[in-house]
């Protein structure tokens, strides 16, 4: 792995992922541990930013991440799969970084600028957020410097991060007058833009959403929700799939080009009712799912080595996290 450009991402726990995780990054990961050394991260702390006072299920998320990384094709022999807070490395790397970075470049991360918003909306004040969230985009650099990675795989609106972590990371080569940290750069990866069976942007807390660990019989009663051409009645009225508003969408991901032109044949001609061209979506999505779902039952039954698994993976990163952080300390000139 010592020849191959590191790349480093991790995603929160915050309990079992659905096809949008899958298609807009699980996939890819899969596809980029053969060609590069990946450190994957269950990123816990992250998590503690907005959910500090919400813990109870923490582990049970934990698991259920991982769960469904593994199911998916993340391979543990193939990735360094851990869990954030079992590299402390991190957190003593993120108060070196943290030492130098401007409040102002904080202050303009998108993500902070978006929550000033929320909170003017709501009336309240930027003085209310936590230390920590208010503090993430650093912990954020840390994470990816942490492992010195060369790429952190990004959709588009995630450029910005990205680029905060690289002015850190030149902030600290300047400083201290070295050429350490390799400033990152971003992975730009073509995120399928799935939206929720009611048209909005999938979330499981908008009920719209259809899980990796979803059952059959689960998967097709949310599917047969699923919007259509609102302009469609009847099952002998003719439609237009370009109206069709999400089913059609998810057909152009999980149908083949036939099925496409079944599908726009009988929804034009009017030789299929919208109901049964849900069935038979939710009979391909099922079928695609199938594998990965059977080997989610399989690592439940063992939960013990899935533990095993993200335990081992946290030592790995360990070993790697510590000699980039005693390469920092002795930059800065730290007592030792």
């Amino acid at each position: 792995m010592e020849n191959k450009l590191r790349i480093m991402s991790g995603m929160r726990p915050t309990g079992k992922l659905h096809l949008g995780h899958y298609l807009g990054v699980l996939k890819n990961w899969v596809n980029l541990q053969d060609e590069y050394e990946c450190y994957f991260s269950i990123a816990d702390w992250h998590a503690l930013t907005t959910k500090y006072n919400q813990t109870s299920d923490m582990r049970q998320n934990v698991q259920d991440v991982l769960l469904d990384w593994l199911c998916a094709g993340v391979d543990c022999e193939k990735s360094v799969i851990y869990l954030q807070s079992l590299v402390p490395q991190t957190a003593s790397l993120h108060i070196y970084l943290s030492m130098i970075t401007p409040q102002n470049w904080v202050e303009r991360d998108p993500t902070l600028k978006d929550l000033a918003k929320i909170m003017k909306d709501k009336q309240e004040n930027m003085s209310n957020l936590s230390y920590g969230l208010f503090g993430y985009p650093v912990l954020m650099t840390a994470d990816i410097l942490t492992f010195n990675a060369h790429l952190v795989p990004v959709g588009i609106d995630q450029v910005a991060h990205v680029e905060l972590s690289r002015d850190i990371a030149r902030r600290f080569n300047n400083i201290y007058g070295v050429n350490y940290f390799i400033e990152p750069k971003p992975k730009l990866t073509q995120v399928p833009l799935l939206k929720g069976l009611d048209g909005n942007k999938m979330g499981k807390s908008f009920n719209n959403d259809i899980k990796l660990s979803d059952t059959s019989e689960i998967t097709q009663k949310k599917v047969m929700t699923g919007i259509t051409d609102r302009n469609r009645i009847r099952k002998d009225d003719k439609g237009n799939p370009d109206n069709c508003e999400v089913i059609y969408d998810y057909w152009k991901i999980f149908g083949s080009n036939e099925d496409l032109a079944m599908v726009c044949d009988g929804c034009k001609n009017a030789t299929m009712g919208c109901a049964e061209c849900k069935k038979r979506l939710a009979q391909k999505i099922n079928d695609q799912l199938a594998p990965l779902r059977e080997k989610r039952i399989e690592l439940e039954s063992d939960m013990k080595k899935v533990d095993e698994i993200l335990h081992d993976g946290s030592k790995k990163a360990q070993i790697k996290a510590q000699e980039v952080l005693d390469g920092a300390i002795d930059v800065i000139k730290m007592y030792k």
